[in-house]
């Protein structure tokens, strides 16, 4: 089980993903964003090592907000061979340094993904100790399990958001990097993740986070 600490993080992680979203090419905006936290969901990592988070942070910088989905991993030392996914580093108060990930280059964090959508890992609160997410829901008909040949995968991003796909391409899982309300998971999806988030009226607003693909349903 994470323990979440509430103490000081210097640099904040929305002050980090300020300079970081920007260089991302699903980042729809013309200029720096102005950025608030308005949701999502955490999972615990077996080994108690990842911190892993699946934020929702919404740009208020253009004519309309724009909602962004940030999976990050918080690692205590640097994660070997991921230099081109690191977020940047922050002074935790309770931790001590941090390094934060674009957690689709983590493979802690992706293979805690596919457990939660297959059923063998359940969403926490964001901000709480111990308590599950129920807002966070996910569906898997697949056969077998594509969490082993998920080990290979690797993440592409492109305009629509990022693809992380196995080197022989029996999987393919799409994240939904800019959240648009209502946008129902694609119809030959194996399995889904939906989540929820604050949007700036007040309302909660749901969409599909990710999306997984199989080529075949063997899958051992």
């Amino acid at each position: 089980m994470a323990v979440i600490h509430h103490t000081t993080l210097k640099p904040t992680k929305l002050e980090l993903l300020a300079s970081w979203l920007p260089t991302r090419p699903w980042y729809v905006g013309a200029g720096e964003p102005e950025l608030t936290k308005a949701g999502g969901f955490r999972l615990d990592d077996p080994a108690g090592e990842v911190g892993i988070e699946f934020m929702v942070a919404t740009d208020a910088s253009g004519a309309q907000p724009v909602h962004y989905l940030v999976p990050l991993s918080y690692r205590g030392a640097p994660l070997d061979g991921a230099d081109h996914a690191l977020v940047g580093t922050m002074e935790h108060g309770v931790l001590g340094q941090r390094w934060a990930y674009d957690g689709c280059h983590d493979p802690v964090l992706v293979d805690r993904l596919l457990a939660l959508i297959e059923g063998r890992a359940q969403a926490q609160a964001q901000s709480i100790s111990d308590a599950p997410d129920r807002e966070v829901t996910r569906s898997y008909t697949g056969e077998g399990s594509p969490s082993a040949a998920a080990r290979t995968a690797t993440a592409t991003d492109d305009q629509d958001g990022t693809e992380l796909r196995t080197s022989d391409g029996t999987v393919v899982l799409r994240l939904h990097r800019v959240l648009r309300p209502a946008v129902q998971a694609p119809q030959d999806a194996d399995g889904h993740i939906t989540g929820a988030w604050q949007l700036p009226d007040g309302t909660r607003a749901r969409a599909v986070f990710a999306a997984l693909h199989t080529t075949h349903r063997d899958l051992a």
